[in-house]
């Protein structure tokens, strides 16, 4: 069977997804029409793609796919991005939602002056509570090459590595490859290699789980923030600073993650994809 299927490709700070409509059902072989919808010289183009499902316990569901055709429980920016997705839809006139994750429901507030078709909006999320699994860490990848870095969930892993000077392609695309798929992690893991700028600025690059580098990571970001302010290395709210663009990150009083960044849509189209059927 020969389908058409409609999309959104969007990005939040140049971490870019290709979004679909799947309230009524899901395509068959996810993972193959991530793989080959992510391709950047012979698909769409993306880190890969988010299905926006319905839900029976929040106001929509969204499922992540990477480039490799993993299933992803958290991303940050896609996040953002489906609360835009949704309200540019009309699919809701509501700016407050709740999204259910495979990291459990957030809560995602669209900012007061944005409009439905804005190219581009802020978006604020409760990523909750992280959980620090450990506060330093020493992994070894060849002999005499060891980093130490702080392991941490935001609904998924993150080992973030603290450097002295902006991070490097050596550091990011030769040493991430090896970390995130070193025996300490045996469902590999996302890299983030970080400086600290400032009391409130953080500068950092990611080698992304099943993606490779990203321009930009929310999960991580909000990882590296808690880190830094674990270690008493910044304050309490924090401007992370990405390839593509900035992340405000702040812990609250209960201790929960906010992060609030952009969210913007690229452009729409349709592509042609055999052997592709939908089901409930």
């Amino acid at each position: 069977m020969t389908e058409k299927i409609e999309f959104t490709k969007m990005h939040g700070c140049g971490n870019d997804y290709i979004y679909i409509d799947c309230r009524r059902g899901v395509p068959n072989d996810i993972e193959g029409l991530a793989r080959r919808l992510s391709r950047r010289h012979t698909g769409v183009g993306g880190d890969g793609i988010i299905l926006v499902c319905a839900s029976d316990r929040a106001d929509f569901k969204m499922r992540i796919f990477n480039a490799d055709g993993s299933e992803g429980k958290m991303c940050g920016n896609g996040i953002r991005c489906v609360a835009k997705f949704v309200y540019d839809k009309g699919f809701t006139d509501r700016k407050d939602l709740m999204i259910d994750t495979l990291s459990g429901v957030k809560h995602v507030v669209i900012a007061e002056d944005a409009r439905p078709g804005d190219e581009e909006i802020q978006v604020t999320v409760d990523m909750g509570l992280p959980v620090v699994e450990s506060a330093e860490e020493s992994v070894s990848i060849s002999e005499g090459v060891a980093y130490r870095g702080a392991c941490i969930s935001m609904g998924n892993p993150h080992f973030v590595c603290f450097v002295d000077e902006y991070p490097g392609d050596s550091l990011v695309l030769g040493d991430g490859p090896q970390i995130e798929r070193h025996p300490r992690f045996p469902d590999r893991t996302n890299v983030e290699f970080a400086r600290i700028a400032g009391k409130s600025e953080i500068e950092m690059r990611v080698w992304e789980r099943g993606s490779g580098e990203t321009m930009a990571c929310g999960t991580g970001a909000c990882a590296v923030a808690v880190a830094a302010i674990t270690a008493g290395l910044t304050e309490k709210a924090v401007t992370v600073h990405l390839r593509g663009g900035d992340l405000r990150i702040a812990l609250n009083d209960d201790g929960h993650v906010m992060m609030t960044g952009p969210a913007a849509t690229a452009f729409e189209g349709k592509c042609i994809i055999e052997n592709l059927e939908f089901r409930i």
